[in-house]
This record gives structure tokens, sequence and C-alpha cells, in this order.
């Protein structure tokens, strides 16, 4: 398994951000993690890079224990975030090799692993212009091939299509399923747009925290009674979040 989440619960203060979360996600899976602003998303995504420390629960990734081995582990994450992380006053090739430095790549294998990452986003001829004359889909194409260059095993994307035309959001989603083919690279892919995520797809489902569904974005639709994703997410998405088998709470039943 590439990924395994066992029973991670997070709180800020008096609010809960994730609640009793477990799944598991295998070698060269595209995995979408579907669910409204606020539903802990992000919080998932501060645990697994090691931004917050685990509260409860355990991780692991390519077997490794985030908590006894956090060095090991983070050598196997590529790392996405939602706010855009470059130097607009560098080109494209100087922020790469500097963040190729920082995990110990320098001279012919940096250049080497530059190279590739940019060919394989497509982004190689303009690999010495500067970031700020990119556009939104191509800043994000050289935070991908910057997240592939130490060659990890996972790659966290959070909503990393934020401020794309549709267009652009929809070659970049291609672009990255294509890694997992090509590359057996196992992707988490965080997203509020349904549009973003295909029926076949692994799903996990986020609601205030609580993981309501872990199957195909065709399960979703079983799970609503409904017969596209988009009303089933709707659907699933705008009462409280209910815990499979328990009764609804008062709040919830009114």
């Amino acid at each position: 398994m590439s990924i395994e989440v066992d029973k991670i619960s997070f709180r800020y203060a008096r609010k809960t951000a994730l609640s009793e979360l477990s799944f598991i996600l295998e070698n060269g899976q595209f995995c979408a993690l579907l669910g409204p602003n606020g539903a802990g998303k992000s919080t998932l995504f501060a645990l697994l890079t090691r931004l917050y420390a685990l509260q409860q629960g355990n991780i692991h990734i390519q077997g490794l224990d985030l908590q006894t081995a956090p060095t090991q582990v983070m050598q196997q994450l590529g790392v996405v975030f939602q706010q855009s992380t470059l130097d607009l006053d560098l080109t494209v090739q100087q922020n790469l090799a500097y963040h190729a430095s920082l995990h110990g790549l320098c001279g012919a294998t940096a250049r080497v692993r530059i190279a590739q990452e940019l060919e394989r986003m497509a982004m190689k001829e303009r690999a010495h212009e500067k970031v700020r004359s990119l556009n939104g889909g191509h800043r994000r194409r050289v935070e991908i091939a910057r997240a592939l260059l130490h060659q990890p095993s996972v790659l966290l994307l959070d909503e990393p299509t934020t401020g794309l035309d549709p267009q652009a959001r929809k070659a970049l989603n291609l672009h990255v399923r294509q890694l997992c083919t090509d590359s057996m690279i196992t992707v988490l892919w965080a997203t509020h747009l349904i549009d973003e995520v295909l029926p076949e797809d692994r799903v996990l489902l986020l609601h205030q925290g609580r993981l309501l569904s872990s199957g195909t974005g065709l399960d979703l639709c079983n799970l609503s009674g409904q017969s596209h994703m988009a009303d089933a997410f709707e659907q699933l998405t705008q009462v409280p979040a209910q815990i499979p088998g328990q009764a609804p709470t008062k709040e919830q039943a009114v």
C-alpha cells in the first residue's frame, strides 16, 4: 500500500477538523479527496506533510511510520499546496535548481532531473522564462515538476486548479492522471469541484471532518440515490454529516 491513514483525529481549540479518519491508497492510484470548503481537506494535507503534528491516529507512507521515520517519509512525498510558493522573479530553471539543491541534488544530476520533469510537464521550452511571465496553468505545471524532482512515490495536490480557467484546469488534471499511468505515482488530488472527478475514480468524500464515502464516484451516486455525481455531492454535503449506521442527532432529524 502507498498511503495508510488510520483513525486520525484533529482539533483546533474547540473545533473538530477531522474525526476518526481512515483510508488506504494503493501504488499508482489517482484518488480525489472531495469535499466542500471547510471539510478538512487542508488539515489532512497539513498532517500528511508534517506541517501539523498528529494528535491521534497513525499515518504510514510506503510502510514507513510518519512519526518514527519522518525524514524517510518526506522523501517519498511531492507536494503542491493551494497557494503558489514559486519565486516570481526567478526563472523556471532557477526555481527548480534551488529546490533540487534542498533535496541534495546538484550538478549534472539536477540538470537531468529538471530537464526530464519539464519535458514531462510540456514546459521545457519555458525553462529560462521568469515565473512572473507565466500564466496560472503553466505555473502549476512548474510546481508539479518541482514536486517530482526527487522522484517521490506519492504526489499530494491541495486544490491545485485554484484560479485557473476551465481549459487549464482540464489540461492539468489530465497531466496528473498520466503520471499515475506512466510512473505508478500515487496521487491524492484535493478538490471541491466535482467536474475534476471521473465516475470510475477512487473518491474520498469528506464532510465536516468525517469520511462519508471511500469508494468510487459511482458509489457516491449509489449512496445518495442520485444519477449524477454533482447531484450526489450536493445531497451528501448539504446537511450535517452523519456517521453511517448511527441514528441521526436531534439537529439532523429536524
